[in-house]
């Protein structure tokens, strides 16, 4: 059984057959047949996508069920033959994203003739260099494409201008229009007529429906649409982790730059004061600190919005809701709207000490608490999604058309000697730029992704070397300084590839891949570590493993819980500490 809570809007679709339409305190959610012998594996959820119409709910396996608004109809699988990474739903539309880049999608908006079909509209991107994707986002009646060359494309409806065209010129789209490009992150809402885009620079673009200050243009800009994509100014100071939007309203994510501090994350609104939790009787028209007790001494781990609530998750285990509450998805156990945050009481939580791997989604009326703790899959996805990435790419191969593609110099330089890689070139000159895709991410990843490429490339590459061995041996023969990142210890330095720790940490992340700072000479000193917990850290951020014959003592654990913050991968997974504490119960079982 799956740890996951349920509140709000209990119809189109009804989730629960023998409940009222309205649950106002949060209860226990259970699949279809479900029992408690069943396979966890199996039904382990990797993310929800909730609107007005449907649910669909993503597993750890790749697949997904969705319910349908048919109250009577129990839910059915996802019939995708492509293992799905991620799934997005608006107020009539659906979207999935699979591993190998395609975008499937339906809706009114998406395919009139038969709405209720899947479609792939990456593959109506006319730029065919351009239909890998990297990310999806739904708004209300809208589809948002990241591509692997950080372009975004929309899809669907445009009447509030939120495609980034005037709505006179363009009242809706069959096929994907380039936005904008150099993108790295875009943002929307289920419920949203509008949406942010993010560029390299860090700066912040909108546009669609902003007649409540829901872009957060400032109250010069009282505009009901705005019809292209401007540049929104004042934003506060630190890195963007997310912006959710509401019908109303948004909320922006911030984590703060001060080397001097742990980071801090604070969230910022604008917006409709009724759900911008505010407190303040107007709409404001700015993003603003939404400020309350309820949030110091702890950290923002998760949030979500929904047409017009707000939950939001503390690392001290607190549920924190405001905004709309007609339906009871604020899971008070009443229906009284909430202008100021208030912290809700949860049920026991199977796993609750470990809160981190907890998520929250909001659907238009409804909202789900979840347990989704990473796997190892979350780490192949991050290297498809680097492997795509111009920054990595350095040895092009041309396709049986013509098309240049661009593979990983590192892992194909460890993964394959030269002959080899001459014996790929051939291969791929005689295969499109999917199936050339397909072959790379396979050598990647480890992971037979098309059984027929696959008989293809099996001569030429190693198939029970893992990727952590691959980048174990990189770390040990790669001479190319700007390859690696210098951990110090004790007066030592040692050398990790930038690779690995791009996987292992947020912070590292966005380090590296900063376009504004120069990090290549930048020290990281661990020195305060005792030898066995350094070892631990160093042979566990290769592997996501601790090695048999070390034995686990309550003294390295205490050290290592407290020297966590000190690493800064404490949302990296599995989780270190839970690995410890697992083989030091099996030790002293033993």
């Amino acid at each position: 059984m799956n740890d996951c809570l349920f509140f709000g809007l209990n119809e189109n679709p009804k989730l629960f057959k023998n409940e009222t339409d309205k649950i106002t305190k949060p209860i226990q959610f259970k699949f279809e047949n479900e029992n408690e012998n069943e396979n966890e594996n199996e039904k382990q959820i990797k993310q929800i996508s909730s609107s007005y119409f449907s649910t669909i709910f993503l597993f750890k396996n790749g697949k997904a069920i969705e319910y349908l608004r048919d109250s009577n109809q129990n839910p059915e699988e996802i019939q995708i033959e492509e293992n799905i990474q991620k799934v997005t739903v608006g107020y009539e539309n659906e979207a999935i994203l699979t591993i190998e880049g395609n975008v499937f999608a339906k809706g009114e908006d998406i395919n009139p003739e038969n709405p209720n079909q899947f479609i792939n509209i990456s593959s109506l991107i006319e730029d065919t260099n351009d239909r890998i994707i990297e990310d999806i986002v739904s708004g209300y009646t809208s589809i948002y494409l990241l591509t692997s060359n950080q372009n975004v494309y929309g899809i669907g409806d445009n009447f509030f201008c939120q495609l980034g065209f005037d709505s006179e010129t363009l009242k809706e789209t069959k096929k994907p229009i380039l936005m904008m490009k150099n993108v790295s992150k875009i943002f929307s809402g289920n419920s949203s007529l509008h949406v942010f885009l993010l560029n390299s620079n860090q700066e912040l673009f909108g546009c669609g429906w902003s007649n409540f200050g829901q872009l957060g243009l400032g109250e010069s800009k009282k505009e009901e649409e705005i019809h292209k994509l401007t540049q929104i100014q004042n934003i506060p100071k630190g890195k963007i982790i997310d912006i959710q939007s509401g019908y109303f309203h948004s909320i922006m994510l911030i984590e703060n730059e001060n080397e001097n501090e742990n980071p801090k994350r604070k969230l910022y609104s604008c917006g409709d004061y009724e759900c911008n939790g505010l407190d303040k009787k107007r709409n404001t028209y700015e993003f603003t600190e939404i400020k309350s007790s309820l949030f110091e001494n702890n950290n923002i781990l998760d949030f979500s919005v929904g047409d017009y609530h707000n939950l939001i998750l503390t690392s001290n285990s607190k549920l924190i809701v405001f905004g709309n509450n007609e339906h009871g998805q604020l899971g008070t156990g009443d229906t009284k709207d909430q202008l100021i945050p208030i912290q809700i009481e949860l049920p026991k939580l199977r796993f609750n000490e470990y809160i981190s791997n907890y998520h929250i989604s909001c659907g238009n009326y409804n909202s789900f608490l979840y347990y989704s703790p990473p796997s190892f899959s979350n780490l192949e996805e991050d290297l498809i999604k680097l492997f795509r990435r111009k920054e990595f790419c350095n040895i092009s191969f041309k396709t049986k058309n013509g098309e240049i593609i661009e593979a990983h110099k590192l892992i194909l330089k460890y993964r394959l000697n030269q002959n080899e890689i001459e014996k790929l070139q051939e291969i791929i000159s005689k295969k499109s730029i999917k199936e050339s895709n397909q072959i790379f991410e396979m050598i990647y990843s480890n992971r037979i992704i098309n059984p027929k490429l696959y008989s293809e490339i099996k001569e030429i590459i190693n198939s029970n070397e893992k990727i952590e061995e691959t980048m174990k041996r990189i770390y040990l023969n790669e001479n190319e300084n700007e390859k690696d990142f210098i951990i110090e210890r004790k007066e030592k330095q040692y050398k990790f590839p930038k690779l690995i720790l791009i996987m292992r940490s947020e912070l590292y992340r966005g380090m590296f891949l900063s376009v504004t700072e120069d990090t290549s000479n930048k020290v990281t000193d661990y020195s305060e570590l005792s030898n066995k917990s350094f070892q631990i850290f160093e042979y566990w951020i290769y592997s996501n493993q601790i090695k048999d014959e070390i034995q686990i003592t309550q003294e390295i654990i205490d050290e290592l819980e407290t020297g966590i913050d000190y690493f800064q991968l404490n949302q990296t997974n599995p989780n270190l500490i839970d690995l410890l504490i697992n083989k030091f119960n099996n030790q002293n079982q033993n």
